[in-house]
């Protein structure tokens, strides 16, 4: 994975950023070019902060690391975690796919399984699945995560918002509440601002709502930037 990368991202307002680069992909080895978008705080741009973190990766980095040197970073088996979790969410529906030109992993969490029509508690059933990724965020410490919650257009937009974040909160409240450490996660809400499929059939809608976990591997180099941009 390239290193030489900062992001940098906002609750309230993301810039418009667009990076090109060779990256190698993880699972084939293949050189490849890395096409990255940064969407302004509300435009439609599937897949959470593409290329971003919540909050900006450097400080996110210091405050999961504290006060630790850099060894110990080093090796970040991220093909190895994506079939892990491809194995131990088989024949669930979540979808395990690379996104950031190979540079981060999404868990998608399709409706259905996550939560209720309407409600931000965790459906009985969703407590296993997320106890699997839960414990593959804990064999493979050194990355940031960020949740994401996502609607469809049925009622109203403000409405849909708050549902979002209230879906987006629960689940990074249960990981943490299954011993990922808080300092690593963050959620966002995104409302009905990003829809997977069109809407208006009444059959594609259950496809727009959704809980995303995205996981944003960093190592020694990392580390080490990080803890020099905050003059340690």
């Amino acid at each position: 994975m390239k290193k030489s990368r900062i992001f940098t991202a906002s609750l309230a307002a993301v810039s418009l950023l667009t990076v090109s680069a060779c990256v190698t992909d993880p699972n084939t080895g293949e050189r490849k070019v890395s096409r990255t978008v940064l969407g302004g705080a509300g435009g439609a741009v599937l897949g959470g902060l593409l290329g971003g973190v919540i909050g900006g990766k450097t400080g996110r980095i210091i405050g999961a690391v504290g006060g630790a040197a850099a060894g110990g970073y080093v090796g970040y088996r991220m093909d190895e975690q994506i079939k892990e979790l491809k194995e131990q969410t088989a024949g669930s529906g979540v979808d395990v796919s690379e996104v950031d030109g190979g540079e981060a992993i999404l868990v998608n969490l399709p409706d259905g399984v996550t939560f209720a029509t309407g409600s931000y508690t965790i459906s009985p059933g969703f407590r296993d699945l997320l106890d699997r990724v839960s414990a593959s965020l804990r064999a493979y410490p050194n990355s940031l995560i960020d949740v994401y919650g996502y609607t469809d257009t049925t009622g109203s937009s403000e409405s849909n918002q708050r549902l979002s974040e209230q879906r987006a909160q629960a689940v990074a409240n249960y990981l943490i509440s299954t011993g990922v450490s808080s300092s690593r996660i963050r959620w966002l809400g995104y409302g009905e601002t990003q829809l997977k499929v069109p809407t208006g059939d009444g059959v594609n809608e259950p496809l727009n709502r959704r809980v995303e976990i995205k996981i944003i591997p960093f190592d020694q180099q990392d580390v080490e930037q990080a803890q020099q941009s905050q003059g340690n």
